[in-house]
């Protein structure tokens, strides 16, 4: 559970995931500053009840490396 701080490019051999989760967000107010919280749930499998596994929080600049990423990742998006 992190404030992301900085986004860049890596280059290492990743493969996809092989299970899928939920993912929730909400918009979260620190005074003036405002941060997009994600908060990503455990799998199906998973034997006790629906819980937050992960969750990571942009303020506005990674926000923006976070959008040029995806617009990178997903052209004509």
């Amino acid at each position: 559970m992190a404030r992301i701080r900085s986004i860049s490019p890596m280059v290492a051999n990743v493969r996809p995931h092989r299970t899928a989760v939920d993912c929730e967000y909400q918009k979260v107010m620190d005074g003036d500053a405002v941060y997009l919280h994600l908060s990503t749930f455990g799998s199906d499998d998973r034997q006790s009840e629906k819980k937050v596994s992960q969750t990571m929080q942009f303020g506005r600049e990674t926000a923006a490396q976070l959008l040029a990423a995806i617009r990178e990742t997903f052209p004509g998006l």
